[in-house]
């Protein structure tokens, strides 16, 4: 793990803004590291706990859903993704559409007002249009701390292209904020995106999926299209259920999809 910045990643506003909601919470940026996912599960597992947000302008060996890579990517000399975890321990009655309700918060920051058609592709993904603008993967790890609380240590990990990037490899084509934000820079867009992130998580621990049900809806980019699951299941997509399942019409009716049986995508663009 490289330690030495290129950028001012605000790290003393991000923690005064967020340390209201989090008492304790630290800000890290560092230059290189294999995964900051990976990182912050490693400190979990050995009883490091406190919440805390890891913003790597490079990642080595960053991950995506089902052990997907995700590749940083940098431009004259800056960052040109966004790729960090927030940790904290939580506690929700029913960790049931976490990733979607994460996904609301995202897309909300990163177009407000919707007019750039930043859509929330199921489970863990926010597109623009058919093209993929920023990925979410969620892990949780039980610490060695012998606490006798329900509480897990959840690790999200965003990556956002900030910048330009080639479609070379990816499954999806990428879109990147500087499409409609020329002047967006990495570390300004974890300024604005950490404190409603937090918020939203905790709103979640308090009260599950359904405040973030129909905000999802509204951006819903699966929605009335046909959909083909990665175990041969095809149908009609009609959204997602109160707890967070995608819900497909197959021909032997209504299917319940959650988010750790399958992926999906729009029929026509493979697997």
């Amino acid at each position: 793990m490289s330690s030495s910045t290129t950028a001012d990643w605000f790290e003393d506003r991000i923690a005064a803004a967020v340390a209201p909601l989090l008492p304790g919470f630290a800000v890290e940026a560092v230059a290189e590291i294999d995964s900051t996912n990976t990182e912050l599960m490693r400190r979990a597992r050995a009883g490091r706990v406190e919440p805390v947000l890891l913003v790597a302008e490079r990642q080595t060996a960053g991950r995506g859903r089902l052990g997907r890579p995700w590749q940083s990517a940098q431009q004259n000399e800056e960052p040109a993704s966004l790729t960090f975890s927030l940790g904290l321990p939580l506690a929700p009655a029913d960790w049931s559409g976490l990733s979607l309700a994460v996904g609301v918060a995202v897309a909300e920051s990163l177009d407000p007002s919707g007019v750039h058609k930043t859509g929330l592709k199921w489970p863990n993904d926010v597109w623009v249009g058919d093209c993929k603008l920023a990925g979410i993967l969620i892990e949780t790890a039980l610490p060695s701390t012998g606490r006798p609380d329900a509480s897990r240590y959840l690790v999200i990990g965003i990556g956002i292209n900030i910048g330009a990037r080639e479609a070379d490899g990816m499954r999806t084509p990428p879109a990147w904020l500087r499409q409609w934000r020329p002047e967006a820079t990495a570390p300004e867009v974890l300024h604005e995106l950490a404190e409603p992130l937090v918020r939203s998580v905790l709103d979640f621990e308090a009260r599950g999926f359904a405040p973030f049900a129909e905000r999802f809806a509204a951006r819903d980019v699966l929605r009335g299209r046909e959909v083909a699951l990665s175990d041969g299941t095809a149908g009609l997509c009609e959204g997602v259920a109160w707890g967070g399942e995608l819900q497909v019409r197959t021909d032997a009716g209504l299917q319940l999809v959650s988010s750790d049986e399958v992926s999906v995508r729009p029929r026509g663009m493979g697997f």
